[in-house]
């Protein structure tokens, strides 16, 4: 089907019995994200909200939470758009096989932006104050656009098809900003409305820019895709939605006649405010930085608008489904991009930049009968320097041999390189370089570190499967082991109190280890603050292993030491404790989640979901 509106995607959901309706008034401050929380972890159904306190615009949320309702959304363009993107790729497939690809010019044809004249007779000129002022967690700076589009023109080569569309935060209240005039845009490095800000900051202009929300499911999806060169975001919009993106210019800002709401305004070069805090993808809050500040030009609203929203936290969340979507549209492009790639998984459970996976060729030396890392660290190399797949801190990578590798099959990736990495030797670190911008484990905003774990041929190793007896001898405050995995022991360690006690704490651990005689079956050991909590799950070792440690101040080894600059060790340890500098994890306020229990009563509109908790 192909939806012409927010309006017609709810009506088909609902039809379908993919959506709820809540008739009961529910608070936009923590109530709806928390209802969203608890129906996406019951796997439950899209939500549309009849009844936002404070404002007359309904909205809607989990419309992505399941692979198996984006799919349906999408059920009519899906296959087109694969075809298309696929020959963005791969143009020669078009040529090898013409009648396969007939039809992806008809697909094709409605994939142009089209330019209308004025505004649509259907929107208002409305206040931001008006749309519903979601705020998802408890120590957020107020409210926030969670699923916004964030259109803006490069400066010297204006127009829709040099556009950027992203999906970048924008906080709507709180902090310094004054109410109605002045919102905040957060946007990460790496990112195109940077570009064009930096563009319009050399010629002494602000920046105009649209945000958008609602309108087709697609034009949402659109605003988060990582395209080939040359495929634009609109162009894609048009594609996946089977309809051509609509659009005016007003005042001279860009105008799309599908949103549900349209906010213009302008970011002027150096004008920032403090922006944040906001419960984020990572599972914390990242915090109070300054940022560009948007002056309100004017904001729009269809007639009977619906405002589209998710909740941002420890994945899975709905976002984990965009990831699946989008490496599933465009899952081939890395390969084209990256000669001798076969695969890059970002983790989501590890909040998908911290960890990379990877599977690449190693054809340098076929020759040589023993293997080492040649052609991948060729490739880690391109993989940590290809957009925002450099914003990776962990990089583990390892080629197609003798057994086949799976990226997305996480602990078997894992098992495979800690059998073979030669740890004096397959250890790379890049050091005072730049990550995500919502990792609070580096040095600073955007500052930390990278190490690359690359292994090739036969296995060196059998990996413990049980706690070796090297790690039941511990100094005094190291305590607990247990195996997350085969291989990776986990030790509950002292309290984290800063970094010039921590090198001869974990010097002590190092050596008593090492007097234990060789750990050959155990190459890599976590430190952490609780073994119960990070032992309990595979997941919980992802996340807290990789989101609170960095690479060059927290990664230490047993028998350790520098051969020509470059460090090996016997047995890595990762310090994954807590650290005073990193941000908070988020935590629902437990009155909010018993105060939604009454939705979920059997008298209540999701009253159907109890049972599935």
């Amino acid at each position: 089907m192909t939806y012409r509106s927010m309006q017609e995607c709810i009506t088909d959901l609902e039809n379908a019995g993919h959506l709820i309706r809540i008739t009961e008034e529910v608070d936009p401050n923590l109530e709806m994200a928390a209802i969203h929380l608890r129906a996406f972890e019951s796997g439950g159904p899209a939500l549309y909200f009849e009844n936002v306190k404070g404002s007359k615009y309904g909205a809607v949320s989990n419309l992505f939470g399941t692979i198996e309702r984006s799919k349906y959304i999408f059920r009519d363009t899906w296959e087109s758009t694969q075809e298309v993107i696929g020959l963005r790729n791969e143009p020669m497939k078009a040529l090898k096989q013409p009648h396969r690809y007939a039809g992806t010019g008809f697909a094709a044809r409605k994939a142009l932006p089209i330019k209308k004249n004025g505004l649509p007779a259907d929107f208002e000129e409305i206040r931001i104050s008006d749309l519903p002022m979601i705020k998802s967690w408890p120590n957020d700076g107020g409210a926030f656009v969670t699923l916004p589009q964030v259109y803006s023109e490069d400066p010297d080569k204006p127009g829709v098809m040099n556009a950027n569309l992203g999906m970048y935060r924008i906080q709507l209240s709180g902090n310094d900003y004054e109410q109605d005039r002045e919102i905040g845009v957060h946007y990460q490095i790496h990112r195109g409305i940077g570009v064009h800000q930096s563009k319009a900051a050399k010629r002494g202009q602000p920046l105009k820019v649209s945000c958008f929300i609602g309108g087709p499911p697609a034009h949402t999806l659109s605003a988060v895709m990582p395209l080939p060169e040359g495929l634009s975001e609109l162009t894609f919009a048009g594609l996946l939605s089977g309809r051509h993106f609509r659009y005016s210019y007003v005042d001279g800002y860009c105008v799309s006649h599908d949103a549900d709401f349209v906010i213009t305004g302008e970011i002027y070069p150096d004008e920032t405010k403090p922006e944040g805090p906001f419960g984020d993808h990572l599972g914390y809050y990242s915090l109070v930085h300054e940022f560009p500040m948007m002056r309100v030009h004017k904001v729009y609203a269809k007639k009977n608008a619906v405002y589209p929203f998710t909740v941002v936290g420890r994945p899975p969340q709905e976002d984990t489904a965009f990831g699946a979507l989008i490496h599933e549209l465009t899952g081939g492009a890395v390969k084209q991009e990256i000669p001798g790639v076969k695969e890059v998984h970002a983790v989501d459970a590890a909040g998908v930049h911290p960890l990379l996976l990877a599977v690449g060729s190693e054809r340098y030396t076929p020759y040589q009968p023993v293997k080492r890392p040649a052609e991948i660290l060729t490739i880690a190399n391109r993989i940590l320097g290809t957009g925002q797949l450099s914003l990776a801190k962990y990089l583990f990578i390892t080629a197609e041999d003798d057994v086949p590798v799976n990226a997305h099959d996480i602990q078997a990736l894992f098992a495979h390189i800690l059998e073979r990495i030669d740890l004096q030797r397959d250890l790379h670190f890049q050091t005072n370089t730049t990550i995500d911008t919502l990792d609070y484990s580096g040095t600073g905003l955007n500052s930390g570190s990278k190490v690359i774990f690359a292994a090739v041929g036969k296995p060196i190793r059998k990996l413990a499967t049980e706690v070796p007896a090297a790690l039941e001898y511990l100094p005094k405050g190291f305590s607990n082991p247990v195996m997350a995995m085969p291989g990776v022991a986990l030790l509950q360690a002292p309290a984290f109190t800063d970094y010039d006690s921590v090198e001869s704490e974990i010097e002590t651990l190092a050596k008593a280890i090492e007097a234990q005689g060789p750990l050959r079956d155990c190459p890599m050991i976590v430190l952490c603050d609780d073994t119960e909590f990070m032992g309990a799950s595979f997941d919980n070792f992802l996340w807290a292993g990789f989101t609170r440690s960095n690479p060059s101040h927290d990664i230490h080894g047993v028998g350790a030491g520098y051969k020509h600059k470059h460090w090996g060790c016997d047995n890595v340890i990762i310090d994954a404790r807590t650290k005073p500098h990193q941000a908070p994890p988020l935590i629902q306020d437990p009155e909010v989640t018993a105060h939604i229990e009454r939705l979920f009563a059997p008298s209540g509109s999701l009253g159907i979901l109890r049972a599935k908790r």
